[in-house]
Parts: C-alpha cells; sequence; structure tokens
C-alpha cells in the first residue's frame, strides 16, 4: 500500500465516527394529544317494510318471512299470490339483489338434511319469484340449515337502497 492510500484510509477511519454522530436523526417532537373520538351514536332501530303481502310476515330490517310447515319443501298455496306480488314489485327496481335466508328445524343430530330441506325451501321460493316477474340471476340463495331459532321459514332480504346522488 502506497503511502497515500494509507493516509487516506487513516482519514476515513478517522472521519467515520465523526459522520455516524451526524447521520443520527434528530428525536421526534412531542406530539399533542389527540381529542377522544365521540361515542358512535346507536343505529336507528330497524323497522318492518311498510309493504308486507299476504301470507307473509314483516320482519326488522326491512325483511319478509315467509313461514313453512314443518319437514314441507314447498310454500303453502295461500303464499304463492304474495310473493307473486312481492317479485313485481321486487322486480320493478332494476338493481341489486334479493337473498333468500332458508332455514329448517330439522334433527340437531344431522345438520346436513337440515341444510338440504333448506335448499329446496330456497330453490322453491326462487321459482316462484322468478315465475312472478323478479329475474333469476337476482336471487342468491343461502341454505343455511338449522339455526338456533329453530325456525321452518325463508326470510327475504331485498336489496339495499341505493343512495341519491349528491346536489352539485
Amino acid at each position: 500500500m502506497t503511502r497515500a492510500a494509507a493516509g487516506a484510509l487513516t482519514l476515513a477511519l478517522l472521519a467515520a465516527p465523526a459522520l455516524a454522530q451526524r447521520a443520527t436523526p434528530p428525536a421526534p417532537a412531542a406530539l399533542a394529544p389527540r381529542p377522544a373520538p365521540a361515542a358512535p351514536r346507536p343505529p336507528p332501530p330497524a323497522a318492518p317494510p311498510a309493504f308486507v303481502p299476504p301470507g307473509l310476515a314483516g320482519l326488522p330490517g326491512g325483511l319478509w318471512r315467509l313461514p313453512f310447515a314443518r319437514d314441507a319443501e314447498a310454500p303453502v298455496a295461500e303464499a304463492l299470490p304474495g310473493l307473486t306480488l312481492l317479485a313485481g314489485r321486487l322486480g320493478a327496481t332494476p338493481h341489486g339483489r334479493v337473498t333468500l335466508l332458508a332455514q329448517a328445524s330439522g334433527p340437531a343430530s344431522d345438520p346436513s338434511t337440515a341444510r338440504r330441506l333448506a335448499l329446496q325451501r330456497g330453490l322453491a321460493v326462487k321459482a316462484a319469484l322468478v315465475a312472478g316477474g323478479l329475474a333469476a340471476d337476482r336471487v342468491d340463495i343461502r341454505a343455511l340449515g338449522r339455526l338456533p331459532e329453530g325456525a321452518d321459514a325463508v326470510d327475504i332480504q331485498p336489496p339495499p337502497l341505493r343512495p341519491e346522488p349528491a346536489a352539485r
């Protein structure tokens, strides 16, 4: 190693601690404490739907419930005109999907039996809604099977309301 190179190396080693001290960032400034966020307001109580077709019951949150006889796969004949009327109303809105939440109070020891029965009920309600004028691709079925409630019913959940466009 040449004398010039050795001198440059020595200067670099001596200057390294000074560079390291200058390279450390300053401590962050203390931030002022933020005020606590306001407690969220509880949502308003969900109201049953304003329109309840014959043969169905209104549930909180705007749902409709179609009761079934125990072990029955198809809705009772008295409910079909109400389903047709509901299908016409739901089909008149061009947006959103309708969800069918199908339940069955099958045996607790065999959940698959309750789920299969719930699926059959959901398919029967979907067929009635499609026959009443609602597009088939706008209906989703959720076969829930046996729930703690133990209901024999299909709940019909309408599509959410679209927000109004903001005024300019």
